[in-house]
Protein backbone atom coordinates (compact mmCIF):
# COMPACT_ATOMS: atom_id res chain seq x y z
CA UNK A 1 0.00 0.00 0.00
CA UNK A 2 1.44 3.37 -0.80
CA UNK A 3 1.79 6.55 0.96
CA UNK A 4 -1.77 7.87 -0.05
CA UNK A 5 -3.55 4.62 -0.02
CA UNK A 6 -2.05 4.41 3.52
CA UNK A 7 -2.96 7.89 4.49
CA UNK A 8 -6.56 8.32 2.88
CA UNK A 9 -7.66 4.57 4.19
CA UNK A 10 -6.33 5.57 7.71
CA UNK A 11 -8.47 9.08 7.99
CA UNK A 12 -11.63 7.62 6.46
CA UNK A 13 -11.49 4.71 8.71
CA UNK A 14 -12.48 7.07 11.83
CA UNK A 15 -15.79 6.48 12.79
CA UNK A 16 -16.66 10.04 13.11
CA UNK A 17 -15.68 10.91 9.25
CA UNK A 18 -16.92 7.78 8.01
CA UNK A 19 -20.36 8.73 9.51
CA UNK A 20 -19.99 12.42 7.86
CA UNK A 21 -19.48 10.85 4.08
CA UNK A 22 -22.21 9.28 4.32
CA UNK A 23 -24.51 11.30 5.93
CA UNK A 24 -23.37 13.90 3.32
CA UNK A 25 -24.00 12.36 0.35
CA UNK A 26 -27.25 9.82 1.28
CA UNK A 27 -29.28 12.18 3.90
CA UNK A 28 -27.26 15.82 2.70
CA UNK A 29 -25.53 16.43 5.62
CA UNK A 30 -28.78 15.60 7.97
CA UNK A 31 -26.58 13.68 10.85
CA UNK A 32 -28.55 10.00 10.23
CA UNK A 33 -25.59 8.07 11.08
CA UNK A 34 -24.10 8.15 14.47
CA UNK A 35 -20.67 7.29 14.49
CA UNK A 36 -20.77 5.03 17.87
CA UNK A 37 -23.28 2.68 16.05
CA UNK A 38 -20.95 1.47 13.12
CA UNK A 39 -19.21 -1.47 13.61
CA UNK A 40 -15.73 -2.54 12.04
CA UNK A 41 -15.63 -5.60 9.14
CA UNK A 42 -12.99 -7.34 7.89
CA UNK A 43 -11.90 -5.74 4.77
CA UNK A 44 -10.56 -9.05 3.01
CA UNK A 45 -12.89 -10.64 0.45
CA UNK A 46 -12.26 -13.84 -0.47
CA UNK A 47 -13.17 -15.22 -4.55
CA UNK A 48 -13.36 -18.76 -4.64
CA UNK A 49 -13.72 -19.66 -8.47
CA UNK A 50 -15.95 -22.52 -9.11
CA UNK A 51 -15.49 -25.33 -10.86
CA UNK A 52 -14.21 -28.70 -9.78
CA UNK A 53 -10.69 -30.04 -7.81
CA UNK A 54 -9.11 -29.94 -11.65
CA UNK A 55 -11.22 -26.63 -12.87
CA UNK A 56 -11.10 -24.27 -9.92
CA UNK A 57 -8.23 -21.85 -9.94
CA UNK A 58 -6.68 -20.64 -6.09
CA UNK A 59 -8.86 -18.41 -3.96
CA UNK A 60 -8.59 -14.60 -4.91
CA UNK A 61 -8.38 -12.20 -1.68
CA UNK A 62 -9.35 -8.96 -2.57
CA UNK A 63 -9.04 -5.97 0.30
CA UNK A 64 -11.43 -2.89 0.58
CA UNK A 65 -10.33 -0.02 1.66
CA UNK A 66 -12.92 0.72 4.84
CA UNK A 67 -15.98 -1.66 5.22
CA UNK A 68 -18.37 -0.53 8.16
CA UNK A 69 -22.09 -2.68 9.74
CA UNK A 70 -24.60 -0.18 10.50
CA UNK A 71 -27.60 -0.53 12.93
CA UNK A 72 -29.96 2.23 12.76
CA UNK A 73 -33.43 3.57 13.52
CA UNK A 74 -34.81 4.92 10.18
CA UNK A 75 -38.06 5.78 9.90
CA UNK A 76 -39.33 4.23 12.83
CA UNK A 77 -38.09 1.09 11.62
CA UNK A 78 -34.31 -0.82 12.56
CA UNK A 79 -32.00 -0.61 9.61
CA UNK A 80 -29.60 -2.94 8.89
CA UNK A 81 -26.37 -1.90 5.96
CA UNK A 82 -23.01 -2.64 4.83
CA UNK A 83 -21.36 1.04 4.16
CA UNK A 84 -18.13 0.77 2.23
CA UNK A 85 -15.40 3.83 1.26
CA UNK A 86 -12.95 3.14 -1.59
CA UNK A 87 -10.32 5.82 -1.44
CA UNK A 88 -8.77 6.82 -4.94
CA UNK A 89 -6.10 9.50 -4.61
CA UNK A 90 -6.78 9.87 -9.07
CA UNK A 91 -9.00 8.42 -11.39
CA UNK A 92 -9.47 4.50 -11.76
CA UNK A 93 -11.22 3.84 -15.20
CA UNK A 94 -12.52 0.43 -14.07
CA UNK A 95 -13.90 1.66 -10.72
CA UNK A 96 -17.65 -0.37 -11.83
CA UNK A 97 -15.95 -3.73 -12.00
CA UNK A 98 -13.87 -3.14 -9.38
CA UNK A 99 -16.74 -1.72 -7.15
CA UNK A 100 -19.25 -4.19 -8.70
CA UNK A 101 -17.03 -7.32 -7.49
CA UNK A 102 -16.60 -5.94 -4.36
CA UNK A 103 -20.42 -5.80 -3.54
CA UNK A 104 -20.99 -9.13 -5.21
CA UNK A 105 -18.34 -10.81 -2.93
CA UNK A 106 -20.04 -8.72 0.18
CA UNK A 107 -23.43 -10.54 -1.15
CA UNK A 108 -21.83 -14.29 -1.41
CA UNK A 109 -20.25 -13.86 1.88
CA UNK A 110 -23.68 -13.25 3.28
CA UNK A 111 -25.19 -15.96 1.31
CA UNK A 112 -22.62 -18.52 2.98
CA UNK A 113 -22.83 -16.99 6.00
CA UNK A 114 -26.33 -17.56 5.94
CA UNK A 115 -26.33 -21.40 4.88
CA UNK A 116 -23.42 -22.34 7.36
CA UNK A 117 -26.06 -20.95 9.66
CA UNK A 118 -28.66 -23.22 9.07
CA UNK A 119 -26.39 -26.31 8.75
CA UNK A 120 -24.84 -25.03 12.42
CA UNK A 121 -28.35 -24.83 14.20
CA UNK A 122 -29.73 -27.90 12.03
CA UNK A 123 -32.99 -25.99 10.58
CA UNK A 124 -33.80 -27.02 7.35
CA UNK A 125 -36.53 -28.87 8.38
CA UNK A 126 -39.51 -28.04 6.37
CA UNK A 127 -37.62 -26.64 4.12
CA UNK A 128 -37.92 -27.61 0.75
CA UNK A 129 -35.71 -28.94 -1.84
CA UNK A 130 -34.69 -25.88 -3.40
CA UNK A 131 -34.28 -24.01 -0.08
CA UNK A 132 -32.10 -26.89 1.18
CA UNK A 133 -29.91 -27.29 -2.08
CA UNK A 134 -28.97 -23.71 -2.07
CA UNK A 135 -28.51 -23.00 1.43
CA UNK A 136 -30.13 -19.54 1.38
CA UNK A 137 -34.33 -19.96 2.85
CA UNK A 138 -36.84 -17.96 1.59
CA UNK A 139 -37.38 -15.72 4.68
CA UNK A 140 -33.81 -15.17 4.43
CA UNK A 141 -32.62 -11.51 3.35
CA UNK A 142 -29.48 -9.78 2.05
CA UNK A 143 -28.25 -6.69 3.86
CA UNK A 144 -27.83 -3.55 1.56
CA UNK A 145 -24.18 -2.69 0.56
CA UNK A 146 -23.57 0.75 -0.82
CA UNK A 147 -19.93 1.49 -1.61
CA UNK A 148 -18.91 5.03 -1.60
CA UNK A 149 -16.25 6.27 -4.04
CA UNK A 150 -14.02 8.75 -2.33
CA UNK A 151 -11.80 10.89 -4.88
CA UNK A 152 -9.00 12.90 -2.90
CA UNK A 153 -7.61 14.22 -6.17
CA UNK A 154 -8.42 18.35 -7.38
CA UNK A 155 -9.07 16.94 -10.80
CA UNK A 156 -12.36 16.43 -12.19
CA UNK A 157 -13.42 12.64 -12.59
CA UNK A 158 -13.43 11.55 -15.93
CA UNK A 159 -13.53 8.18 -16.04
CA UNK A 160 -16.70 5.92 -16.27
CA UNK A 161 -19.75 6.38 -13.58
CA UNK A 162 -21.30 2.99 -14.56
CA UNK A 163 -20.49 -0.82 -16.40
CA UNK A 164 -22.64 0.89 -19.12
CA UNK A 165 -20.23 3.30 -19.78
CA UNK A 166 -17.70 0.77 -20.45
CA UNK A 167 -19.12 -0.78 -23.22
CA UNK A 168 -18.77 0.11 -26.69
CA UNK A 169 -21.52 1.18 -29.23
CA UNK A 170 -23.88 -1.80 -28.21
CA UNK A 171 -27.84 -2.36 -29.80
CA UNK A 172 -30.10 -1.16 -26.94
CA UNK A 173 -32.04 -4.09 -27.44
CA UNK A 174 -28.60 -5.74 -25.67
CA UNK A 175 -27.91 -3.29 -23.08
CA UNK A 176 -31.63 -3.59 -21.90
CA UNK A 177 -30.62 -6.89 -20.76
CA UNK A 178 -27.50 -6.36 -18.88
CA UNK A 179 -28.06 -4.77 -15.74
CA UNK A 180 -26.09 -1.60 -15.37
CA UNK A 181 -23.93 -1.04 -12.29
CA UNK A 182 -23.40 2.56 -11.12
CA UNK A 183 -20.73 3.90 -8.39
CA UNK A 184 -21.84 6.45 -6.21
CA UNK A 185 -18.68 9.42 -6.10
CA UNK A 186 -17.32 12.15 -4.00
CA UNK A 187 -14.94 14.06 -6.28
CA UNK A 188 -13.68 17.62 -4.20
CA UNK A 189 -13.62 19.47 -8.01
CA UNK A 190 -17.63 18.87 -8.67
CA UNK A 191 -18.52 19.51 -4.82
CA UNK A 192 -20.56 23.48 -5.00
CA UNK A 193 -19.00 26.12 -2.51
CA UNK A 194 -22.12 25.96 -0.51
CA UNK A 195 -22.18 22.26 0.25
CA UNK A 196 -19.11 21.63 1.88
CA UNK A 197 -21.02 24.04 4.91
CA UNK A 198 -22.76 20.04 4.80
CA UNK A 199 -19.89 18.02 6.48
CA UNK A 200 -19.38 17.97 10.00
CA UNK A 201 -16.10 17.20 10.71
CA UNK A 202 -12.32 17.73 9.00
CA UNK A 203 -13.90 16.18 5.42
CA UNK A 204 -14.97 20.09 5.07
CA UNK A 205 -11.61 21.35 5.39
CA UNK A 206 -9.69 18.39 3.94
CA UNK A 207 -12.31 18.32 0.70
CA UNK A 208 -12.23 21.96 0.05
CA UNK A 209 -8.55 21.93 0.29
CA UNK A 210 -7.53 19.60 -2.19
CA UNK A 211 -10.76 21.47 -5.01
CA UNK A 212 -8.34 24.77 -4.56
CA UNK A 213 -5.43 23.40 -4.41
CA UNK A 214 -4.09 24.46 -7.63
CA UNK A 215 -5.22 28.12 -7.17
CA UNK A 216 -3.30 29.97 -4.83
CA UNK A 217 -5.39 32.73 -4.51
CA UNK A 218 -8.67 31.21 -4.20
CA UNK A 219 -7.21 28.40 -1.52
CA UNK A 220 -5.74 31.49 0.51
CA UNK A 221 -9.72 32.88 0.72
CA UNK A 222 -10.91 29.57 1.46
CA UNK A 223 -8.27 28.96 4.58
CA UNK A 224 -8.90 32.15 5.83
CA UNK A 225 -12.42 32.45 5.98
CA UNK A 226 -12.31 28.72 7.67
CA UNK A 227 -12.19 28.29 11.50
CA UNK A 228 -10.96 24.75 10.79
CA UNK A 229 -8.29 25.33 9.25
CA UNK A 230 -6.95 27.15 12.57
CA UNK A 231 -6.55 23.15 13.93
CA UNK A 232 -6.39 20.72 11.37
CA UNK A 233 -4.97 17.28 12.78
CA UNK A 234 -2.11 15.49 11.81
CA UNK A 235 -4.51 12.56 9.60
CA UNK A 236 -6.04 15.93 7.52
CA UNK A 237 -2.25 16.84 7.26
CA UNK A 238 -0.96 13.39 5.93
CA UNK A 239 -3.43 13.55 3.41
CA UNK A 240 -2.88 16.92 1.99
CA UNK A 241 0.27 16.06 2.03
CA UNK A 242 0.35 13.00 0.49
CA UNK A 243 -2.49 13.76 -2.21
CA UNK A 244 -1.73 17.08 -3.36
CA UNK A 245 1.51 18.01 -2.20
CA UNK A 246 0.40 20.46 0.40
CA UNK A 247 4.09 20.34 2.55
CA UNK A 248 2.46 21.58 5.50
CA UNK A 249 4.90 20.83 8.33
CA UNK A 250 4.23 19.69 11.51
CA UNK A 251 6.83 19.39 14.32
CA UNK A 252 7.53 16.10 16.34
CA UNK A 253 5.19 15.49 18.68
CA UNK A 254 2.83 18.26 17.33
CA UNK A 255 -0.75 17.06 16.51
CA UNK A 256 -2.80 19.95 15.20
CA UNK A 257 -1.31 23.07 12.99
CA UNK A 258 -2.69 26.20 11.76
CA UNK A 259 -2.82 25.88 8.24
CA UNK A 260 -3.16 29.82 8.07
CA UNK A 261 -0.08 30.24 9.46
CA UNK A 262 1.83 27.37 7.72
CA UNK A 263 0.80 28.76 4.21
CA UNK A 264 2.02 32.46 5.36
CA UNK A 265 5.48 31.09 6.11
CA UNK A 266 5.22 28.83 3.22
CA UNK A 267 4.94 31.93 1.59
CA UNK A 268 7.41 33.60 3.27
CA UNK A 269 9.86 30.66 2.25
CA UNK A 270 8.74 30.85 -1.69
CA UNK A 271 9.31 34.77 -1.90
CA UNK A 272 12.89 34.35 -0.06
CA UNK A 273 13.94 31.30 -2.20
CA UNK A 274 12.70 33.73 -5.48
CA UNK A 275 15.02 36.40 -4.09
CA UNK A 276 17.86 34.02 -3.65
CA UNK A 277 17.45 32.99 -7.01
CA UNK A 278 17.70 35.94 -8.31
CA UNK A 279 20.42 36.73 -6.51
CA UNK A 280 21.69 34.06 -7.49
CA UNK A 281 21.16 34.12 -11.05
CA UNK A 282 22.74 37.93 -11.12
CA UNK A 283 26.00 37.11 -9.85
CA UNK A 284 25.75 34.19 -12.52
CA UNK A 285 24.89 36.58 -15.28
CA UNK A 286 27.97 39.24 -14.07
CA UNK A 287 30.50 36.47 -13.44
CA UNK A 288 29.92 35.00 -17.19
CA UNK A 289 29.85 38.84 -18.60
CA UNK A 290 33.47 39.42 -16.47
CA UNK A 291 34.85 36.04 -18.05
CA UNK A 292 33.20 36.95 -21.45
CA UNK A 293 35.25 40.38 -21.29
CA UNK A 294 38.22 38.70 -20.55
CA UNK A 295 38.11 36.03 -23.08
CA UNK A 296 37.63 38.68 -25.46
CA UNK A 297 40.82 40.99 -24.47
CA UNK A 298 42.88 37.90 -24.42
CA UNK A 299 42.26 36.65 -27.97
CA UNK A 300 42.29 40.54 -28.81
CA UNK A 301 46.24 40.30 -27.72
CA UNK A 302 46.56 37.04 -29.38
CA UNK A 303 45.29 37.85 -32.81
CA UNK A 304 46.38 41.20 -32.60
CA UNK A 305 50.15 40.78 -30.83
CA UNK A 306 50.35 37.51 -31.90
CA UNK A 307 51.03 36.61 -28.09
CA UNK A 308 50.37 32.51 -26.70
CA UNK A 309 47.30 32.30 -24.70
CA UNK A 310 49.60 31.90 -22.01
CA UNK A 311 51.74 35.08 -22.55
CA UNK A 312 48.11 37.28 -22.31
CA UNK A 313 46.90 35.76 -19.23
CA UNK A 314 50.34 36.95 -17.99
CA UNK A 315 49.95 40.26 -18.87
CA UNK A 316 46.24 40.58 -17.61
CA UNK A 317 47.11 39.04 -13.96
CA UNK A 318 44.74 36.17 -14.88
CA UNK A 319 43.69 34.36 -11.85
CA UNK A 320 44.84 30.65 -11.73
CA UNK A 321 40.85 29.83 -10.93
CA UNK A 322 40.09 32.02 -14.01
CA UNK A 323 42.93 30.22 -16.47
CA UNK A 324 41.21 27.10 -15.78
CA UNK A 325 37.58 28.20 -17.19
CA UNK A 326 39.75 30.26 -19.69
CA UNK A 327 41.37 27.55 -20.98
CA UNK A 328 38.61 25.47 -21.63
CA UNK A 329 36.74 28.47 -23.82
CA UNK A 330 40.35 29.79 -25.66
CA UNK A 331 40.35 28.18 -29.52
Amino acid sequence: MGLKDTATTKYMGQNHIFADVFNYFIYGGEQVIDPDSLEELDTREVDVPYGGKDGAGQPVQRTRDVIKSLVAMMDRRTAYLILAVEAQSNTHHAMPVKNMVYDALQYAKQVSSAAASHKRSGDYKGADGDEYLSGFMKQDRLLPVVTLVVCFDAREWDGPMSIHEMFGEQDARILALVPDYKINLIAPASIKDSDFEKFQTSLKEVLSFIKYSQDADRLGEVVEADEGFRHLGRAEVDVLNACVGANLEMEKGEEVINVCLALEEMKRRAAEKAVEEERIAAGKAVEENRISTLLKNIQNLMEKAGWSAEHSMDVLDVSEGDRKALQLLIR
